[in-house]
């Protein structure tokens, strides 16, 4: 923050900060049984969640159903000021024996679901390109600038990342056409970097190629924790004027859980492989702030002799 901006200014973007929806994605990586038994690593998880109004939980291999419950009681059982955590949970999605979950936890008291289904790949004259397909919520808030907002996850398979972050603009246009939603947020693990989407691949990107479609997480961002490798896997994409506009400046990014909570890569590593990404959407209060104390005043026309 500039130490020259007049006080008021500061206080605006203080506001603006503190009201804003944070809106998470995060690749937990193996999120099984084993994961669930190690208390470090599940302490770590609780306070990423923690940090988050909404985030989407990826790579949830839960045959039994006992992983959102068990958060829920973690993050509930010791809740301040009345704040309680939801979820929603996708099936058990993928080709073969290898099944995963999409889930989305949010704070009750900011948004609610609209409504939800899971977006059918295998349709008529459509090739099934997605592993697991997204499972589609569309979120409402009376706290945010923009109102509601459709939440797509993706978590591609590395061989066939090109082909099904491509595909997400089919996605897009049908559900507009179900639901006749104006903003969008396409997020999750979409492998979008190094060996799996090189730079000539681009091109065949119709989320990429499409300026409409606005990427909050560049090609030159690390999702990774290895320090061995540094790749964009993980990104967050906006679709429609209002909620691009409602963004709030220099709060997309990646959430570096190892230096905040001070852990060695082996110990971060037991978490996830991948760090999550974020951004934040201005609050209805914020803006309401905003126009009120800087907008210009008009001036008086002078009357007509």
């Amino acid at each position: 923050m500039s130490p020259w901006l007049p006080p008021l200014l500061l206080l605006l973007f203080t506001m603006h900060g503190a009201l804003a929806l944070r809106i998470c994605s995060f690749n937990v990586r193996s999120f099984g049984e084993a994961k669930k038994e190690n208390q470090n690593t599940m302490d770590v998880i609780v306070k990423v969640i923690q940090r988050c109004d909404i985030i989407l939980l990826m790579e949830i291999k839960d045959s039994n159903n006992m992983i959102c419950p068990m958060l829920m009681e973690k993050l509930n059982g010791n809740s301040r000021r009345g704040t309680t955590y939801n979820y929603v949970i996708s099936s058990r999605l993928g080709r073969n024996t290898y099944k995963e979950q999409y889930a989305f936890l949010y704070k009750e008291k900011l948004v609610s679901i609209k409504k939800s289904y899971h977006y059918d790949d295998d349709q008529d004259g459509d090739e099934d390109v997605f592993s697991r397909e997204p499972f589609v919520i569309w979120f409402q808030s009376p706290h945010t600038a923009v109102k509601d907002f459709v939440i797509v996850p993706l978590h591609t398979t590395p061989e066939t990342s090109v082909k099904e972050i491509d595909e997400l603009v089919d996605v897009y246009m049908e559900v507009k056409k179900r639901w006749k939603a104006e903003n969008f947020i396409f997020m999750g693990d979409f492998n979008a970097g190094c060996n799996y989407v090189r730079k000539k691949a681009w091109k065949d990107i119709r989320l990429r190629t499409d300026p409409r479609f606005v990427w909050l997480i560049g090609d030159q961002e690390d999702t990774t924790v290895k320090k061995s490798t540094n790749c964009a896997y993980d990104r967050i994409v906006l679709r429609g004027q209002e909620i691009v506009n409602s963004v709030v400046p220099k709060s997309n990014g990646v959430f570096n859980f190892q230096k905040a909570y001070k852990l060695t890569e082996e110990e971060a590593l037991d978490v996830s492989d991948h760090f999550p990404v974020e951004f934040k959407l201005q609050s209805s209060r914020a803006i309401s702030n905003n126009k009120k104390s800087i907008a210009p005043k008009k001036k008086k026309k002078p009357k007509s002799s």
